[in-house]
């Protein structure tokens, strides 16, 4: 029996080593979407009151270990049984990516109305920053859930031909990591004023520096993570569509592959954002 237990033991390290090996292949290949999701949801969890930034982030965090339990089930069923699926999915899903990075470049650009909203001087109420945030958390979460879902694929996507339990352990340890990873740094980049706050309080001259560095380079960092998470929208939606569309295999090869997924995400986006629009006319007209 005793034989028995350490047989199984040896099974079990065995597994977790490929599991290891597996893990590291799988996260090189998502590793270029990791930084994108990092850039795209440091913009998103950014910009709030200081004292209620850590509640934002754990109820987005939250809201992105729900959106892993969802997907991680339904990716594995799809992937057995509707191959197709999932290319599907994926598209739908970069066309949204795609959208929102060229939406937020047309509210840059282009003047326009934006509601019944007016701008105010007098201070947001309890009720109405709460109400803020809910839309913002709102946004960050779906965001998250579509990022998700092409982190999970591509990551599936390496362990195929593996048996179904390497695939559920290294999926689920890479979508583990790009939750605390992601979320864990974005924590540290929302709360570098507060860290040089209490730095500038030290008695150590270099100390109040550095601290006084970190105040100032905190806005500075989140104007840049804005711009970037931009970027990485119409860089992961162009990836998406490069990979997963036929008719834009062959399309400006001689460009580097970085330009292309742009110019392909820019695209869709400029498409998409073009039908919104004009639905948007069309039931206002109706």
């Amino acid at each position: 029996m005793a034989s028995g237990f350490f047989a199984l033991l040896d099974d079990i390290a065995a597994l977790m080593d490929d599991v290891a090996v597996l893990t590291k292949v799988a996260t090189k290949k998502t590793a270029g979407i990791l930084g994108d999701d990092l850039a795209v949801n440091a913009e998103k969890a950014s910009g709030f009151v200081s004292s209620r930034e850590i509640p934002v982030l754990w109820e987005i965090t939250k809201g992105s270990l729900l959106n892993k339990l969802i997907i991680l089930p339904f990716a594995f069923l799809l992937s057995a049984f509707a191959p197709i699926a999932i290319t599907i999915i994926l598209i739908l899903g970069a066309l949204y990516l795609a959208y929102e990075g060229v939406e937020k470049i047309y509210e840059y650009v282009v003047p326009h109305d934006h509601g019944e909203s007016k701008i105010t001087m007098e201070p947001l109420t309890e009720e109405q920053i709460l109400l803020v945030e809910k839309d913002k958390i709102k946004s960050a979460i779906v965001t998250d859930f579509i990022l998700s879902v092409e982190i999970v694929i591509i990551a599936l996507g390496e362990v195929l031909s593996e048996p179904l339990i390497k695939q559920i352990l290294v999926v689920t340890f890479i979508a583990i990591i790009a939750t605390v990873g992601v979320y864990g740094i974005v924590a540290l980049i929302v709360r570098m004023d507060d860290a040089g706050t209490k730095l500038q309080m030290k008695k150590s001259g270099v100390i109040k520096k550095i601290g006084g560095v970190l105040i100032l380079a905190l806005p500075k960092v989140i104007k840049a993570l804005a711009f970037i998470g931009t970027i990485a929208l119409l860089l992961v939606a162009g990836g998406i569509f490069a990979h997963n569309i036929p008719l834009f295999h062959h399309l400006f090869e001689s460009l580097p592959d970085t330009l292309r997924e742009f110019i392909f995400g820019l695209i869709g986006g400029v498409l998409t954002l073009a039908v919104v629009l004009f639905v948007k006319k069309y039931l206002e007209k109706n």
